[in-house]
């Protein structure tokens, strides 16, 4: 490997830590909710605020983009929040679905209309995080530190309505409410993160990470710290694996992290007798 490249993928590495970090913890609550596609149908909400903003002739890099994009995200966290389904016995995760169903085909209609349509999907799905630039990271560190910062304060609050919603609700607090804060702080994360790296990497930061901290531990700690070393090691051999084979840098991590989830539950068996 060429290591002179360094200097030029160093903003890409430090976006793809920076975005590990935050929905490594965000992936825990998603799992224990249940709601695994959230971060896909937000995402794809997010999409169509900017195919939208892309079909009305802004830039696809014009700050208007983004603030289409999050408006529509903060929609679709409060029909999350306030549509649950329990009432009709729909799982949640229906709504979810069909949210992003429709989101996703009304993506594809809007930038039909667009010029370059194909290229606005392309860099929906798969994002291009060599792109980045150094502004564009701090900035993202910012707003994630903020984000971080509210989940902190509130981590008690969140953590219970995420592992027992009926004990919460019994107790008077509004589940709706705080869902709302969830869904809404969340979805100003995948705005971010969906606009500097795509919707399939995005969901792979969440996703994935969690998924691994589950098959080794059962409580809420190593979960993370598993999940948060996962995302960082993946992120740089997904790097590696992009730069050394002239490969997409954003479906190469996705593949990476499978192929390194598949790895996992396999030694996974292994670990435990020992």
């Amino acid at each position: 490997m060429d290591w002179t490249i360094l200097p030029f993928l160093a903003p890409a590495i430090a976006a793809s830590l920076i975005i590990a970090g935050i929905h490594a913890y965000l992936g825990l609550h998603v799992v224990e909710r249940g709601v695994i596609f959230v971060d896909l149908s937000l995402a794809q909400i997010a999409s169509l605020g900017a195919a939208i903003a892309v079909w009305q002739g802004y830039d696809a890099h014009d700050p208007s983009v983004y603030w289409m994009s999050l408006g529509f995200t903060l929609i679709g966290a409060l029909v999350f929040a306030m549509v649950k389904g329990h009432e009709a016995n729909i799982p949640q995760e229906a709504i979810i679905g069909i949210s992003y169903a429709v989101a996703s085909a009304a993506v594809i209609l809007t930038l039909s209309k667009a010029t370059g349509e194909a290229e606005h999907l392309q860099n929906m799905l798969v994002g291009n995080i060599l792109s980045v630039q150094w502004p564009e990271v701090w900035l993202t560190a910012g707003i994630y530190l903020v984000i971080g910062l509210f989940h902190y304060i509130f981590r008690k609050r969140f953590l219970e309505i995420s592992l027992d919603p009926a004990a919460v609700t019994a107790r008077g607090i509004s589940v709706r409410f705080w869902d709302f804060l969830f869904y809404a702080s969340f979805g100003f994360v995948v705005t971010r993160s969906v606009a500097i790296a795509g919707v399939l990497l995005v969901f792979c930061y969440l996703i994935v990470p969690s998924v691994g901290g589950i098959l080794f531990s059962e409580r809420i700690g190593p979960r993370l710290a598993i999940g948060w070393v996962m995302g960082v090691v993946v992120s740089m051999l997904g790097m590696y694996f992009s730069v050394q084979f002239d490969l997409p840098t954003g479906a190469t991590i996705v593949c990476t992290f499978g192929l390194v989830l598949a790895l996992m539950a396999a030694a996974r068996p292994v670990i435990r007798r020992a």
